[in-house]
């Protein structure tokens, strides 16, 4: 059964599994040098933006999404052909990790300059210089709160072949909306035009409120913005890809 997967759908799932495995063999410094870090954190490293593709947290998740891509990968594979499923691929692996690093960015912006009216030296702390407080009480603890926020943005990586997935997703949808399917939060099969926006909605609710109980909720809607705006533009052309 598992050869007669496509090659590209088959080997993305090969690789992923195997690095999971390497991965929670060899321990949390691989996984902290392949994950992909915040691009102004001292921990980021230029082929991260590829290789955090490829890392998984837990077995639920690896499973999750190898799952996903098997129920949707084969078809878009046939559909598209070999090079263009591939660029939808990391295009959306891409797309996931500069949305999700973008709202970063400005929410790095509002702590620093909260840290600076305050009268913490950012510069200094992101250089690696000892942490300085002043000030009274109040504003000593509203900074170390603030300096918590920032460290969890810099150093938590993101993780996980969701974004890509969800570029491959959304992908679906475009060139196949009337297609049902079932998913385990919504046990009747729906059509997959209608169930893709609210996915999209809830996630944006989700990473811009801060309640995605540390998943990278803004990656998937990048990954999928990018699956859905390469779709929609082959799709004119579907029938002569190949």
């Amino acid at each position: 059964m598992f050869n007669n997967i496509p090659p590209i759908t088959r080997n993305i799932i090969i690789i992923n599994v195997i690095v999971f495995i390497a991965t929670s063999l060899l321990g949390n410094q691989v996984i902290g040098y392949l994950a992909g870090f915040y691009p102004f954190s001292p921990f980021f490293h230029s082929w991260q933006i590829i290789t955090h593709m490829f890392m998984h947290g837990s077995i639920m998740h690896i499973l999750f999404n190898m799952f996903t891509l098997f129920s949707f990968g084969p078809i878009l594979e046939q559909s598209l052909g070999d090079r263009r499923y591939l660029i939808m691929y990391f295009a959306s692996g891409l797309g996931a990790f500069f949305l999700f690093n973008l709202w970063n960015f400005v929410e790095v912006q509002q702590i620093s300059n909260e840290l600076q009216q305050l009268g913490f030296n950012v510069g200094a702390y992101m250089s690696g210089a000892s942490v300085q407080f002043s000030g009274a009480s109040d504003s000593i603890l509203r900074q170390k709160e603030l300096l918590e926020s920032l460290k969890g943005i810099v150093a938590t990586p993101m993780v996980g072949a969701s974004g890509a997935i969800f570029g491959v997703v959304a992908a679906f949808a475009t060139l196949y909306p009337d297609s049902k399917i079932m998913m385990m939060f919504i046990p009747i099969p729906m059509k997959v035009k209608y169930l893709m926006p609210i996915i999209i909605v809830v996630s944006v609710y989700l990473g811009v409120s801060g309640n995605g109980g540390g998943i990278a909720h803004l990656a998937h809607v990048g990954g999928a913005l990018v699956g859905w705006l390469l779709a929609r533009y082959w799709k004119k052309h579907l029938y002569r890809f190949n």
